[in-house]
């Protein structure tokens, strides 16, 4: 016998196919993946336009925050 949490058997019993055990379902919803095999994949995210993006980013708060100040009054030195 195993136990589960109630929200886990509802999420199981809800994503149930009719033609298919409940072992059958759970098996089907848990796959044979772990963590590991996601890590040995490409990464999604491309370094150089995050990286770019970043710094787009950066520059634009420098800019909006050196108008801010400017408008104040204070002067500011790039």
């Amino acid at each position: 016998m195993v136990r589960l949490d109630e929200d886990v058997y509802e999420r199981i019993k809800s994503n149930k196919r009719e033609d298919e055990t409940f072992s059958e379902a759970n098996d089907r919803l848990t796959g044979d993946y772990t963590l590991l095999d996601f890590a040995a994949e490409e990464p999604v995210v491309d370094a150089e336009h995050h990286q770019a993006v970043l710094d787009d980013r950066d520059e634009r708060s420098k800019r909006e925050t050196r108008e801010r100040l400017e408008r104040m009054g204070i002067d500011v030195e790039e």
